[in-house]
């Protein structure tokens, strides 16, 4: 992980930082110095990561390199942070600091000199090993262990039946796609799958010449070009010689013509990198017609993308419970245990308990099965276990009777993935490990956390939060990251780990001390001491225990990321009283997610102001009244949510408008400040949620904000300030939340009337994909109709919706979710033919008044997704649902026991929904 430490470092060392350091005198030179020690050092440090196992010293090393980089980044950051402070100031503050400057300068400049001194010094001392290896890196002779022999058939296969025949029917296809790829993680049997289909009797009778080949990550165009096609054209001693004496572009050209003349199917087995393919190209004629074929496997989507944009991807799926143990029974279990019941038996249900770690991945089952394969009785099984995740994913470890026997374990090969990464990705995916077990990642939250740490940078012509997004979708792509929820613009909504590839990422964030864990809902965990100085700190509460706020010493002196992970509806049991040290003692904090959390006297501390670093803040859901004024010191925020559990106090209008870096506020729903300024030099901000207005010209000045993306208004006082229309747009506008509401109590109690929906709010913005409204629909708009990018409507509290209001939802040309709450629908609702083309997901909550629903034939055509929740009065299930054949999830809750018992097998309606894949009824 050093080598991505130091990257990241060098990353922010920018010129225009060097250039503040112009006040320094010769400290800059020093600065510069240290940064070309760096520089030189990287090419040592990949190596030197994947080697620490082997060398104490190389270990002490890399850990001494990574502290010493983080402290240049430190030091640099404060002065930078405090010189901009100061020339901000009034000018009294700044003639105070001219006189006392002096002494801090030569402070922070004896501090940086101090690093770069010890930069220098730790590259004099590099390794012996490491400057014998001339920084060549251990990715290569890793994957040497992974070069499959295609005359090597497995003998146990199970679940891959289906797969081959899809992929060897694309291979043969007349006018079929160029290349088929296999895409996946490690460990899925992408290779075995190759195999099968390599060795297809379709397959063999259809194409003339066969080559296998193994990608390596350096790969030489010209060799790998040179074995394509002696494998191909299986040439004499005479055509050998001349092959051996031909250069690239003559074998790449013979190449070319004998796809063209002939059909040969062509595997290249594990590719990992566009440069890789780039090298053969020159070979293959992917721009005429033939009936060659290439087929590849690779862990990266976006290569196989890249070879062929039209060619055929197939994704291998994990194996169910019946092929995990099927695949485990055949190499696990012999004739011995099928003789005797009882043993066999007891095996089973210890095998079956295990299966569960290796999640359907196949090399984790064939690991676990290998291992219990030499295991004879059932205690030995019962030994395995107690600590089958070690077993998997660490085979090397086992003791020597399994050295060089093939139980080597999961690990390595995963560790493959991770060793690719180039190094702000490597930091990005480091950065789950701060997330629990089986936790739902929401991805807006990850981005803006990567945001926050800096692993994100981006040209000027981009957009820093499609680049995070970028960076996710890399890492899904890569098979390193899986996707968990898609959102209404088929964008990932939320995201998790494979418990496998979680585990790695732990061992990696755990190796480069990258993160520390306190886990109060794991006692094994809670004490664990960290090994050196910690960088971020991720913290797991329970609701047996008060809380925790680290102490500030030679472990936790330097945290920059501080996230705590709480149990739904936790409360504090104590005043919080270390809430306010902690704001004093860790003034290095980027990152502080506070979320769901209950503090004393349901205020921030005033001591929240020491946080000048601070990039990221949430109090999301948390017991908090009262903002403090000294939040006005956090200059430096991009992302700020202070949606907490009840009103809040905000001091004044004023308090953001230092805040130039901004990019995503997110206010409390019911909050004192009537009126909000924020800082003229704003234009990045791209998130505005509710900010209270009583007409649309209140918003007139963040139409200049031409990097708007999610605006949430709330209207008040009844909206006195009456209007017919406006001109303002908001072309780049992409989600709007509307809420028109008449407060008629205090903040803290919620109390409110809800009023006409100011449709010439939302008809000022015609580009939006979301529209959530919150008030009475008196009536709709023509002008609706012009929301062509309109993919999710939720409206609540609607009042009574009318069927001419119906026709017009029903005809929103891109509408896939409609989420419709705490209203009146017609008596008789009818869906008309063609209506809601393109809708996927429905949800009818506290919908009153809706008593006979009918879908006509055609309407709704694509819709996969049917809640209803709490309609009381509606007496069954829509007439016409039978038709509805994309119809896969249907929920029912909460609904009376008669409505009910009609879908159940026998019941009068259960023909509507008897093709439904997954019907759910519950009473909650």
């Amino acid at each position: 992980m050093a080598d991505a430490v130091v990257s990241f470092v060098l990353e922010q060392l920018t010129d225009s930082v060097i250039q503040e350091l112009k006040f320094l005198g010769g400290v800059r030179d020093q600065v510069k110095l240290a940064q070309t020690q760096l520089q030189l050092m990287r090419g040592y440090l990949k190596d030197a990561d994947s080697r620490q196992g082997e060398s104490e010293a190389i270990r002490i090393w890399v850990a001494n390199i990574k502290d010493a980089a983080y402290d240049l980044d430190d030091a640099i950051e404060t002065f930078v942070l405090k010189m901009a402070s100061k020339r901000n100031a009034n000018l009294f503050k700044r003639i105070a600091y001219i006189c006392v400057g002096g002494v801090y300068l030569y402070k922070i400049g004896s501090e940086i000199k101090k690093i770069t001194t010890k930069i220098s010094e730790l590259r004099s001392s590099l390794p012996g090993d490491l400057r014998e290896s001339g920084g060549d890196t251990s990715f290569q002779r890793q994957r040497e262990r992974r070069i499959a022999y295609p005359h090597i058939i497995e003998p146990h296969v199970v679940g891959l039946a289906g797969g081959t025949e899809i992929l060897a029917t694309h291979l043969i296809k007349e006018k079929g796609p160029r290349v088929v790829s296999i895409w996946g993680m490690g460990g899925l049997g992408k290779t075995t799958l190759a195999k099968q289909v390599y060795h297809h009797s379709k397959v063999k009778r259809h194409f003339d010449c066969f080559a296998w080949v193994c990608i390596s990550q350096q790969c030489q165009g010209r060799e790998v070009l040179k074995e394509i096609l002696t494998k191909l054209i299986s040439p004499t001693n005479e055509q050998r010689q001349k092959i051996a004496d031909l250069g690239k572009d003559q074998i790449a050209e013979w190449l070319w013509n004998t796809q063209r003349e002939r059909k040969c199917l062509v595997v290249l087995d594990d590719i990992w990198t566009r440069d890789a393919w780039r090298s053969l190209e020159v070979g293959f004629p992917m721009t005429e017609e033939t009936e060659s074929r290439i087929l590849l496997t690779t862990r990266n989507k976006e290569v196989a993308s890249y070879v062929d944009k039209n060619g055929f991807l197939y994704e291998p799926q994990p194996l169910n419970d019946d092929e995990s143990w099927e695949l485990f029974e055949k190499r696990a279990m012999f004739e011995t245990e099928y003789t005797n019941h009882k043993i066999y038996e007891q095996k089973k249900e210890l095998g079956t308990k295990m299966l569960q770690n290796c999640k359907g991945l196949p090399l984790a089952i064939t690991v676990l099965a290998g291992l219990l394969a030499r295991k004879d009785t059932v205690d030995e099984w019962n030994i395995v276990h107690k600590n089958v995740y070690a077993y998997i994913r660490r085979g090397t470890d086992l003791g020597p009777d399994y050295k060089g026997e093939g139980y080597e374990g999961v690990s390595w090969l995963l560790e493959l993935s991770y060793d690719n990464l180039p190094y702000y990705l490597k930091l990005c995916f480091l950065y789950l490990a701060h997330f629990p077990e089986d936790y739902e990642i929401p991805v807006g939250t990850l981005t803006k956390l990567w945001m926050a740490e800096g692993f994100i940078s981006s040209a000027s012509a981009e957009v820093i939060e499609d680049v995070s997004y970028m960076c996710l979708s890399e890492l899904v792509g890569r098979c390193m990251v899986q996707v968990g929820k898609h959102g209404s613009r088929k964008k990932i909504k939320t995201c998790h780990l494979h418990d496998l590839m979680r585990d790695l990422c732990m061992l990696k964030a755990k190796e480069g001390n990258f993160l520390h864990i306190i886990n109060y809902s794991a006692a094994v965990e809670t004490n664990e001491t960290p090994n050196g100085r910690v960088r971020r700190l991720a913290i797991y509460l329970d609701k047996t225990v008060d809380t925790y706020g680290p102490e500030k010493d030679e472990n936790y002196g330097h945290i920059r990321s501080l996230l705590y992970f709480v149990p739904e509806y936790y409360f504090m049991k104590s005043k919080a009283l270390w809430l306010e040290s902690l704001f004093k003692n860790f003034t290095l904090l980027r990152v502080m997610k506070f979320e769901g959390m209950s503090v004393g006297k349901h205020k921030l501390p005033g001591e929240i102001g020491n946080l000048v670093h601070l990039r990221f803040l949430s109090v999301k859901d948390s017991d908090i009244r009262a903002i403090p004024s000294s939040i006005a010191t956090l200059v430096c925020l991009q992302t700020l949510d202070l949606r907490t559990m009840w009103g809040t106090e905000i001091p004044n209008g004023n308090v953001f408008s230092k805040m130039e870096k901004l990019r995503h506020i997110y206010l409390p729903k019911y909050h004192s400040a009537r009126r909000l300024l924020f800082a003229t030099e704003v234009v990045n901000l791209h998130t505005v949620v509710n900010i209270y207005i009583q007409a649309s010209s209140d918003l007139d000045d963040f139409v200049k904000l031409t990097n708007l993306r999610k605006l949430g208004v709330i209207t008040f006082d009844g909206g006195e300030k009456k209007e017919k229309g406006t001109n303002i747009i908001f072309k780049h506008l992409q989600s709007l939340s509307v809420d028109s509401t008449l407060f008629s109590s205090g903040l803290f109690s919620g109390m409110s009337t809800f009023l006409p929906i100011p449709w010439n709010i939302v008809l000022s913005c015609p580009n939006i994909y979301k529209l959530r409204l919150r008030g009475e629909i008196a009536e709709l708009p023509e002008d609706l109709m012009c929301l062509t990018n309109l993919t999710k409507l939720t409206l609540r509290e609607f009042g009574n919706l009318k069927d001419d209001h119906i026709k017009v939802f029903e005809k929103l040309p891109s509408l896939r979710m409609l989420f419709a709450s705490c209203g009146n629908f017609p008596e008789f609702l009818v869906c008309s033919k063609g209506g809601f083309p393109f809708l996927e997901f429905l949800s009818l909550h506290l919908v009153e008044e809706l008593k006979e629903w009918k879908v006509e034939k055609g309407a709704m055509p694509s819709l996969c997704r049917l809640h209803i929740d709490h309609c009381l009065v509606l007496e069954a299930v829509p007439d016409g649902l039978q038709y509805i054949t994309s119809l896969n999830e249907l929920t029912i809750k909460s609904m009376l026991p008669e409505f009910c018992s009609r879908l159940r097998k026998g019941g009068e309606d259960f023909y509507k929904i008897q093709h439904v894949q997954s019907v759910i009824i519950s009473y909650d």
